[in-house]
């Protein structure tokens, strides 16, 4: 009896240790993690700034070696919030839409 308690104890004991390596390097890898994102996130938002669009590289590189130069567009979106403005607009008129045909939509209708 006296055998099986000092097992028991022992096992207690490594499970107990076991515990706590295992929680140590779950820790350890967390913070590893983390400040490998922050330095991938750091490091893109720096050298982002030095990579051009692909509309900047090519399409306008080929458009002035063709003579097609650019032009201000017909509704400038690129001013504030009205692109915004234009979406929220699709969205209530889809909305209105879809909301007043509902019936229609959703209707399991016999065909006769």
């Amino acid at each position: 009896m006296n055998e099986k308690l000092r097992v028991r104890s022992l096992e207690l004991r490594v499970e107990k240790t076991e515990n706590w390596l295992s929680r140590l390097l779950f820790t350890t890898y967390c913070l590893l993690f983390a400040v490998l994102l922050l330095v991938t996130c750091h490091s893109s938002l720096v050298t982002a700034a030095e990579w051009s669009g692909v509309d900047e590289s090519v399409v306008e590189k080929y458009a002035k070696d063709h003579g097609r130069e650019a032009k201000e567009p017909l509704i400038n979106t690129d001013q504030g919030d009205l692109l915004l403005f234009m979406f929220l607009i699709g969205g209530v008129i889809g909305g209105f839409a879809a909301g007043y045909y509902w019936r229609t939509l959703t209707e399991d209708r016999a065909k006769n």
